[in-house]
């Protein structure tokens, strides 16, 4: 995969970063993954930065130059000078994201990964335990080497990986099953309090928090059919895991910093076959967002948003069982006619968490060529008849 040129700055610009990621006809995910536990989300963040040039002022047309005229000409010319990209850079250098869930290189959390790092952020992952061994494998041996490109050529870093399930808030939650369970076998500090810890005295603090983590154990049952206990795993793990992981993260979190997580469509329209309590707790994520934004916002200045995307055909969507229908769906329907992109998403994600998104926080953000605003299939029999 060839290299896009490098950019003047190291910051991401939105106006020409684009990340080849994936091919997406093959990589969309219904946001909201549903395998074993914890993995990556078909899957979402970032934080402020002060180091961002303010917005430029409105010029008058008046013959006579204005103050405004005359800081701009002198901002420009500093901006030259510090050899800064022209435009609206997202500039993330010197933050420090930590994203929950990414365990392969397919899904939209190894895009906003990738995003955040291409706007120079440092790259902190957090993979759910039975993956860590084959992830760290695969990185080290040069697996991921393809997808790792960056627009300017380097490969992006992953700074730490932490072996993570956020179904588990402290050891003393852990049943003794999932103990002696030989997939944990060798780990260690891995629910989300000891995470936190080991990133508290390993880095201090980060400015970035994203959750890209779903499961629903039960996701092929229709709802009628769900059992409370799939149900409410399905809760847990994919709704109050952001939670437990924001609260935890809060303290050592930067003020100004941002936080993102990943929901779907089904949260508020049926999807047939997306079952197992999975839409109930993509409805509860976004409810939660904007109830974190408010809380997170007055305690700690941090932003929360949410990116509703499209579907993407990774490893982990496919257990759904019918991610291509809903990808040819996708394509047939939607106002843009266009395969979605991973990068698509990774590029809204780092928007999301710039200062250019400062005054953004407890929405949901559509990234899926717009599908969400349809309410007639085009491609329904009884319109094309």
């Amino acid at each position: 995969m060839a290299a896009a040129a490098a950019a003047a700055a190291p910051g991401m610009r939105i106006t020409s970063a684009r990340h080849r990621v994936f091919s997406t006809r093959k990589l969309f995910s219904a946001a909201c993954s549903a395998t074993p536990r914890f993995t990556s989300e078909g899957s979402a963040t970032a934080a402020l930065s002060s180091s961002c040039n303010p917005p430029r002022p409105f010029l008058h047309s008046s013959s006579a130059p204005s103050r405004s005229a005359s800081f701009v000409a002198r901002a420009t010319s500093e901006e030259a000078e510090r050899g800064v990209a022209a435009g609206l850079p997202i500039d993330l250098r010197g933050k420090r994201a930590f994203i929950a869930g990414v365990a392969d290189d397919n899904g939209y959390g190894w895009a906003i990964a990738k995003a955040l790092a291409a706007a120079g952020a440092e790259i902190l992952v957090g993979t759910w335990v039975p993956a860590l061994n084959i992830f760290e494998t695969s990185l080290k041996r040069g697996k991921f080497d393809q997808s790792r490109l960056l627009p300017d050529g380097s490969l992006m870093e992953i700074t730490k990986i932490y072996p993570l399930d956020a179904v588990y808030d402290s050891p003393e939650d852990v049943p003794e099953d999932v103990k002696s369970n030989k997939r944990y076998a060798g780990a260690s500090n891995w629910t989300v309090k000891e995470v936190v810890d080991s990133v508290k005295n390993d880095y201090g603090s980060i400015d970035i928090l994203v959750h890209s983590l779903a499961n629903g154990p039960e996701v092929a049952k229709p709802l009628l059919e769900t059992s409370r206990n799939g149900y409410l795993a399905a809760i847990s793990a994919s709704s109050y895991s952001y939670v437990s992981l924001l609260r935890h993260f809060l303290p050592i979190m930067n003020p100004g910093g941002a936080s993102i997580s990943l929901t779907y469509i089904a949260s508020e329209r049926t999807i047939p076959g997306y079952g197992g309590g999975m839409s109930s707790a993509k409805a509860a994520l976004e409810s939660d967002t904007r109830v974190l934004a408010f809380e997170a916002g007055r305690k700690g200045k941090i932003r929360v948003n949410t990116i509703s995307a499209g579907p993407l055909g990774s490893r982990a969507a496919k257990a759904i069982g019918f991610i291509e229908k809903m990808i040819e769906y996708s394509y047939a329907n939607a106002p843009l006619q266009k395969e979605l992109r991973a990068d698509e998403v990774g590029n809204a994600a780092a928007f999301l968490v710039s200062p250019l998104a400062s005054a953004v926080t407890g929405t949901v953000v559509y990234v899926d060529n717009g599908l969400n605003t349809m309410g007639l299939a085009t491609d329904s029999p009884a319109i094309t008849a």
